[in-house]
């Protein structure tokens, strides 16, 4: 089995007058996390797993922190950045693992309304998505929340028989050639608004 593992991790601080956001959920929090975007670690940290899987850089690459553009982003977009790249590798995925290290909010109460909202974005199934809540003892992490995500995929099985299309149509036309056309090369995706890869950067987004 052609299987990939990747590793994400992201932190940011609290900060007033933000609203939170974690795993594509809004929070009622007196402080929101700090950030160049909306702050969503959990989905910060899922972006690098799944980008490092296939071996794609990681969320600074597609994303500049330094980009004007990217301030005050939904994170959605970044996770479907990374989707793309794992589709266009040839891979699924298996199932991921999210560990959410913070004081408060306390993690455990929202966890399945959250599991649900992140397979949602993936497009899985929610059995297929773990998110645990730690606190962190003994650390100095007080005024932080932090992530970790671990991501499993797999190369998808493509069947080897050639795919035949018929125009159901005595003398076609053009509009016959290009409906087959079309079948035979696979719906197109607009992916105009997703981030495209600049010159590599190692910095993380924050």
């Amino acid at each position: 089995m052609d299987i990939r593992i990747g590793l994400g991790f992201d932190s940011h601080a609290f900060a007033d007058g933000v609203p939170l956001v974690i795993g594509g959920l809004k929070i009622d929090h007196p402080q929101g996390l700090a950030g160049h975007s909306d702050g969503d670690l959990l989905l910060h940290a899922i972006t690098d797993a799944l980008l490092g899987a296939v071996a794609a850089g990681d969320i600074g690459t597609f994303f500049p922190p330094t980009d004007p553009k990217w301030k005050g982003a939904d994170s959605t977009l970044f996770l479907k950045t990374a989707l793309e790249e794992v589709a266009l590798a040839g891979y699924q995925i298996v199932n991921l693992d999210c560990v959410l290290i913070m004081h408060r909010p306390k993690i455990v109460p929202i966890a399945a309304q959250m599991r649900e909202r992140v397979a949602d974005l993936l497009d899985i199934d929610l059995k297929r998505v773990s998110i645990k809540g730690k606190t962190p003892e003994g650390l100095s992490h007080d005024g932080a929340a932090v992530a970790h995500v671990v991501v499993l995929l797999e190369g998808i099985t493509i069947p080897n028989e050639p795919r035949v299309m018929v125009a159901e149509t005595e003398t076609p036309n053009e509009d016959d050639v290009e409906t087959v056309l079309t079948g035979l090369a696979g719906d197109k995706h607009d992916i105009s608004a997703l981030g495209r890869k600049p010159a590599f950067d190692t910095d993380d987004l924050t």
